[in-house]
């Protein structure tokens, strides 16, 4: 299935635009973790995590706002299953039970005629959570690592490697930017715990596959094309390959956009994690990896 016969889009010619939006994107990422912070949940900061069952459907915003004051701080609050069914997570430093029983003692003050039961409860300390938060950075760092050796051994140049790294690097950093810009503004969670990592790394991958299928078509070209520049191979490349890219992202783009409608509070962050990471991660194969690959091989040459 093609959806462009013969396109001639000019991605080369259009790098220097290209590069500009990427390098304000970055820098203003960059600048927002750095001032404002990394937003984690109790997974990379330890704390406290509740299910509780209710008689009849509550509403998340409800019960985050009358147990801000009880527990000290505001609570992760989301749906975990059903609409009778919530998940809290705090911060809170005192011991499970009394967290515990200021908790159920708002809600009886609160929702009176609408009767809970506790599900399940956990406890996550400090060191577990550095330690946790520790592996989660090494798992992320070491996926970009071995994927550059990945890339140099299989296209023997080390442009190609820099180019797929840089565009992971472009598509991690934005969508870590955007989460720490959004954080306060949208009406779901978007604290980055271990679902937010597996999303990352799901970015990682998605990312580089795009980028690998163009990278091939650039290597095929340069053998039976020998004669041709560089730079108008690069662009033939792009254009051989923009109808898979196309199809590709739109149908994962739909299957992402389903997931964040319809799979409820608790998977809000993931899949609104991943649908950035479709837009950045096609953006970044067709506007920053072969561009750069390019602009690489132009320097070292």
């Amino acid at each position: 299935m093609r959806w462009f016969e013969t396109p001639n889009i000019d991605f080369v010619g259009k790098r220097k635009a290209a590069y500009t939006i990427s390098a304000i994107l970055f820098i203003a990422s960059l600048g927002a973790i750095f001032t404002k912070g990394l937003q984690y949940g109790i997974d990379f900061r330890g704390g406290k995590e509740f299910v509780y069952k209710f008689d009849q459907p509550v509403n998340t915003t409800d019960i985050r706002d009358m147990l801000t004051d009880p527990l000290g701080s505001t609570p992760e609050v989301k749906l975990f299953g059903s609409e009778t069914e919530i998940l809290i997570r705090t911060d809170n430093e005192s011991s499970t039970d009394e967290v515990q029983t200021a908790i159920e003692t708002a809600f009886a003050q609160n929702l009176q005629g609408n009767g809970f039961e506790d599900e399940k409860s956990d406890s996550i300390g400090p060191r577990f959570a550095e330690d946790l938060k520790s592996a989660a950075a090494q798992s992320v760092i070491y996926a970009i690592v071995i994927i550059f050796i990945y890339i140099l051994i299989r296209f023997r140049k080390w442009t190609f490697s820099a180019g797929a790294v840089t565009a992971l690097l472009h598509d991690v950093v934005i969508t870590l930017g955007i989460f720490t810009i959004l954080n306060d503004l949208v009406p779901f969670s978007l604290l980055i715990d271990q679902n937010i990592i597996a999303a990352f790394l799901t970015i990682v991958g998605y990312s580089l596959n795009d980028t690998v299928v163009v990278f091939d078509r650039i290597r095929e070209n340069s053998i039976v094309h020998k004669g041709m520049e560089y730079a108008p191979m690069v662009n033939k490349s792009l254009n051989d390959t923009l109808s898979r890219t196309v199809i590709t992202s739109l149908t994962t783009l739909f299957v992402v956009l389903v997931l964040f409608i319809f799979g409820g509070e608790v998977l809000k962050g993931l899949s609104f994690a991943l649908i950035i990471g479709v837009v950045l991660g096609t953006y970044s194969s067709l506007f920053v990896a072969s561009p750069l690959v390019l602009e690489l091989d132009k320097r070292a040459k």
